[in-house]
């Protein structure tokens, strides 16, 4: 186990590496100057050319990319343009926001998605199983941005049940940052509960089809024991790596529901930083994006023995 994940770790490193060249490389071919965009298209010339001196823009590409690996190894990403606020606690304080509304949304879907899955697999056919197969098609056609809309006109403005627009920090007020959460967390569940339907369904399929199960059923093993015990944990593999794909993705960003719901969130910082032309705060965040992505495969690798008995980390 230990050696396991020491070998583990050890990838990370050239891993990173090469996520830092991909997005130094391509942040540097993004359109514009940000010193034009803090200064103004009437900004002096000598002023500009002071800036990108103090900033470090006038020397060569791979200057700037030596001096930035290094300021990465000791734990520095730099200082925001636009505002002058270090880019890494910036990135942790509205990683907070994402996290929390991924973690609550994926849990939740995920208990809905893999029972449903389950038993759709086991009513294969059925009208229960075309009326579960339906609706997560349904569910996994509709754009995440619309579904947040009409679940804001119904249940924001017609309803007047939930606050439409603005956010509420957890350490201000428990209560109201969890109201201001329920919309963003809802569209995220629809959103994600169709593919995790699937998943789950097919995978059950494939596993109740195996001989053990016949010979469970053969034994006489009550049917719902059949379920939970056989086919449940073998059939949860695919879909545990799923979960792990989407939480990955998810907390790397989730700029459309941020935006829609004006939530101050990871993918919102990394989309408004890319219009002002921050290139710390973007190089910042596709790294830490990155990272998030490699160290959430780490965990889903380390808990398949827990969810498959045929796994066993070596």
């Amino acid at each position: 186990m230990l050696g396991y994940l020491a070998r583990r770790l050890l990838t990370i490193i050239p891993t990173l590496f090469l996520v830092a060249v991909a997005v130094f490389a391509l942040v540097r071919l993004i359109p514009g100057d940000p010193v034009q965009v803090m200064l103004g298209d009437a900004a002096d010339p000598a002023q500009a050319d002071q800036m990108r001196q103090q900033l470090g823009l006038d020397k060569p590409i791979p200057v700037q990319f030596l001096y930035w690996l290094e300021q990465l190894a000791s734990g520095d990403l730099g200082r925001s343009i636009t505002n002058n606020l270090p880019v890494l606690p910036l990135i942790l304080e509205r990683f907070q926001v994402s996290a929390v509304i991924v973690l609550v949304a994926v849990a939740l879907a995920a208990c809905i998605a893999v029972p449903a899955g389950l038993i759709a697999a086991w009513r294969q056919n059925s009208l229960l199983d075309l009326a579960v197969v339906g609706s997560a098609t349904l569910l996994l056609s509709i754009p995440s941005f619309w579904l947040g809309l009409l679940l804001l006109l119904f249940f924001g403005l017609k309803l007047k049940w939930l606050p439409v627009i603005g956010y509420v920090p957890f350490s201000e007020s428990f209560s109201q940052a969890a109201w201001f959460m329920v919309l963003p967390v809802v569209t995220l569940v629809m959103v994600e509960v169709g593919v995790l339907t699937r998943m789950a369904r097919a995978a059950s399929i494939e596993v109740l089809r195996l001989e053990y199960v016949t010979h469970a059923r053969a034994k006489g093993v009550p049917e719902w024991r059949v379920l939970a015990r056989h086919v449940l944990p073998n059939a949860f593999a695919p879909t545990w790596t799923l979960i792990g794909l989407t939480l990955g993705h998810l907390l790397g960003g989730i700029a459309v529901i941020e935006t829609v719901f004006t939530l101050p969130g990871l993918g919102r910082l990394l989309v408004d930083s890319i219009f002002a032309r921050d290139y710390p705060v973007v190089q910042g965040c596709l790294l830490f994006i990155a990272f998030i992505y490699v160290i959430v495969n780490l965990i889903v690798d380390l808990c398949y023995p827990l969810f498959d008995p045929r796994v066993a980390l070596s």
